[in-house]
């Protein structure tokens, strides 16, 4: 069994350039993430790791306030089981559970949704999925086509699916979070989803009934235009991924482009909104 070396950073100023730092060291080998109030961790085994790389992350500009705090080899032990044993399975509204692979099937719940969690986000730990998760449960997906943007592991366009809408969408510009949604979505045998690698130039003139959007505010107010131009009249759209603070500027945009405000949530000081078009 190979050994694993935690290596920890200061914690990333934001939950985007954590998800960043996530995937590029996820491209390189490391595995498994976890953060405390103090420090952002990653582990990959000993034969993957090279300081250099890092030290090659650390100079995107995105993660000047990240550091490299420290390199230790991990007691020799069954790491993967212990990590495993660590990661906790999500409940949203006592309805819907989001679960790894490696838990228990149960069957108290409405809807249960299997994501490989080989990254820290997109499996609902965070409060933007969570709550658009909660949104999305009050939502009538009944024979709807829906377009899952920024997809991630495809969580929400999984959950779409089971709350039976008729055909999903989902999109993602980074490569690891198009084949991992593809693995996820076989891990829960759902059909009519289609999984495409692209950003939001890539939906076309595809219309639809409902957008789920959980990605950041700057790609939010950019690529706004596009997703009402692909809306349907009387469809419905979801954003999530911003701070408290910039839920005025999100409406201001959305507005102005004809949608209008119905519902939003906030925890943590994170929000999900919808909008009524």
């Amino acid at each position: 069994m190979p050994k694993y070396l935690e290596i920890a950073f200061t914690l990333p100023d934001s939950e985007a350039q954590k998800e960043m730092l996530t995937a590029m060291l996820a491209n390189i080998g490391y595995d498994s993430f976890m953060d405390d109030e103090m420090l952002f961790k990653a582990y990959c085994p000993e034969e993957h790791f090279n300081k250099s790389e890092i030290e090659l992350i650390l100079t995107n500009k995105d993660f000047v306030a990240v550091q490299l705090v420290s390199i230790v080899e991990m007691p020799d032990e069954n790491w993967n089981a212990n990590w495993e044993s660590a990661y906790e399975d999500v409940v949203v509204q006592d309805r819907c559970r989001i679960r790894a692979p490696f838990h228990d099937a149960g069957t108290q719940y409405e809807f249960e949704i299997v994501i490989a969690p080989k990254m820290s986000f997109g499996t609902a730990h965070h409060e933007t999925t969570a709550q658009m998760i909660a949104l999305m449960l009050d939502m009538d997906f009944k024979d709807r086509k829906v377009l899952d943007m920024g997809s991630g592991t495809a969580v929400l366009a999984i959950l779409a699916k089971k709350l039976g809408a008729k055909e999903v969408i989902a999109i993602d510009n980074d490569e690891w979070a198009f084949n991992n949604a593809i693995e996820n979505v076989e891990l829960n045998a759902v059909a009519d989803i289609t999984v495409e690698l692209g950003d939001a130039s890539t939906i076309g003139v595809r219309e639809f009934d409902i957008i789920l959007a959980n990605i950041n505010r700057n790609i939010l107010l950019e690529d706004m235009p596009h997703y009402v131009q692909s809306l349907k009249k009387n469809g419905k759209i979801l954003f999530s991924g911003f701070y408290k603070s910039d839920l005025a500027s999100i409406r201001d945009r959305a507005e102005a482009l004809g949608l209008t405000f119905h519902n939003s949530s906030e925890k943590n000081n994170w929000v999900a909104v919808e909008f009524n078009y």
